[in-house]
């Protein structure tokens, strides 16, 4: 079995703005690690129209766009149900500016919160460590790096959110994400 891999930040860049979409690949991202952490159906196409309603006022993308954004779409899944769950965010690297990967960051995070929104997160249900994990992304999200302060240590800063951005989601994906049922009862010969 093949690993799905994420493509790089940069092909996904390219793939949209060529395409001619106001949507940034941290954006597009976020948007599909929060509906498939709400709750999104893994195993069929419903993503597309929530995508297309959201970033592209209902019309579809042009094929090089949506073959790109199956291939995010795969890998999320890839990452969120597999037996090791990881969660590589797609913001700018650390060749970037500190500023570029805290706003790159901070797209990612309001629109993982705009994802869960469009599955129709519902809130009376959740537990209280998902509304936590919630109520930091939602701080987080306004969060910014001030430029007079010590580079070093927002640097240092910045990686720490990072981490907690990742643990607040993983939280709410064990929570209300679908899971990859894999059936054990075959046997190998």
């Amino acid at each position: 079995m093949s690993e799905i891999k994420m493509p790089t930040f940069l092909a996904v860049e390219s793939a949209l703005k060529d395409s001619g979409l106001a949507v940034t690949p941290s954006e597009l991202h976020g948007l599909l690690v929060g509906m498939v952490s709400g709750g999104l159906p893994l195993d069929d196409q419903t993503w597309k129209p929530l995508i297309y309603d959201y970033t592209n006022e209902g019309m579809g993308w042009p094929d090089s766009a949506i073959k790109m954004g199956e291939q995010v779409f795969q890998s999320t899944v890839s990452e969120l149900t597999s037996d090791v769950i990881v969660l590589e965010m797609l913001i700018p690297d650390d060749t970037e500016t500190l500023m570029n990967r805290a706003d790159g960051l901070s797209e990612w995070v309001n629109h993982f919160i705009s994802g869960l929104g469009l599955v129709e997160l519902k809130m009376d249900k959740a537990s209280e460590s998902l509304k936590e994990a919630l109520l930091d992304l939602e701080e987080i999200a306004r969060l910014g790096i001030d430029e007079d302060d010590d580079l070093e240590e927002q640097e240092a800063l910045f990686e720490q959110v990072l981490e907690h951005v990742r643990i607040c989601v993983l939280t709410i994906h064990a929570e209300l994400g679908q899971r990859v049922h894999k059936d054990s009862s075959k046997t190998v010969h």
